[in-house]
């Protein structure tokens, strides 16, 4: 039976709704700074198994767990002093730490996908700390889509794929960002194992230190499969040029259906990726072919997620 998916707005009492609804082991989606997260009580098998159920994502693939701050981070992954340092430096924001999980920490199986180990994130904005502080507790929260889909930037994205399979989404307008998180894994060697909203360069420079990269093939973040943000029309990477019959996504100074950001801003260009993407999957026609992305920066994030949507099926 479908639910009835509230289209909540950004007031205390729309907090404090939706609060009640993740205590009760309802699904809510909510704004961060970078896309829409789905929620539900960490703690709660079946609230937890209600998210791989509205995403219809496949249960190997681990969940972020979203806290108030740093010091409740610490309840759930073991700390360091890289990790400290890391958070001193973008928490609150786009940036999610895989930690050993702490022994007893509470969290349900479905959220670590049987991994000793949790990725755990800080989000900044109004309303992502407002929903966390009224809850008070960690939310296990995937971006707000159907799994593999494209992922959502407004609440409009969300009610979209979701409506009649969760309970409410809290509306905060389009996220600042757009762009997932970057997820550092901690378990070993600081390794990048997912690029994003904090671009590498950055990371790096705090640790004084290169990242390394994953072992190809591991699934041990958020986020690692090869085909993912997939939006129906097949998508043509790198096009120096149009073909008829395309959707075309453009970056820099050109013609084109929609841009990125005529600038060549990669900031912007984050922060339009996901809405551009679904404006062309609405328009008729099955092929959109996307001009180069630069790979410094924020365009590593982006390439990776347009190189996820491209992938075959």
């Amino acid at each position: 039976m479908a639910k009835v998916t509230q289209h909540l707005g950004f007031s205390a009492q729309d907090v404090a709704q939706a609060a009640d609804l993740l205590r009760a082991g309802d699904c809510v989606a909510f704004p961060t700074e970078t896309v829409y997260g789905l929620g539900a009580d960490a703690r709660n098998g079946l609230a937890v198994a209600a998210i791989y159920e509205a995403k219809g994502r496949p249960s190997f693939n681990p969940l972020i767990i979203h806290v108030a701050d740093a010091n409740s981070a610490r309840a759930f992954g073991q700390w360091s002093d890289t990790a400290q340092s890391l958070a001193d430096a973008f928490w609150p924001g786009p940036l999610s730490l895989v930690l050993p999980l702490v022994p007893n920490a509470g969290l349900s199986e479905l959220v670590t996908a049987g991994l000793p180990s949790v990725a755990i994130r800080v989000p900044a904005g109004d309303l992502a700390q407002g929903l966390l502080r009224s809850f008070d507790g960690p939310v296990a929260a995937p971006s707000a889509n159907p799994s593999g889909k494209i992922s959502p930037t407004t609440a409009e994205h969300v009610l979209a794929g979701l409506t009649g399979k969760i309970a409410a989404v809290l509306d905060g307008g389009a996220c600042a960002v757009g762009l997932e998180s970057t997820i550092v894994g901690l378990t070993d060697a600081p390794t990048l194992l997912r690029a994003g909203g904090v671009p590498r360069e950055a990371i790096e420079e705090v640790l004084g230190a290169p990242l390394h990269d994953p072992i190809a093939g591991d699934i041990t973040a958020p986020g690692q499969l090869s085909s993912h943000y997939a939006p129906n029309a097949h998508i043509r990477l790198n096009a120096s040029s149009w073909e008829a019959g395309e959707k075309t996504l453009g970056f820099g100074q050109m013609e084109c259906d929609l841009n990125l950001s005529e600038s060549g801003d990669l900031s912007q260009a984050a922060a339009r990726l996901f809405g551009h993407l679904h404006a062309l999957d609405a328009r008729e026609g099955d092929r959109i072919a996307v001009a180069p992305i630069p790979e410094a920066g924020l365009g590593a994030a982006i390439n990776d997620r347009l190189r996820r949507a491209a992938a075959p099926r």
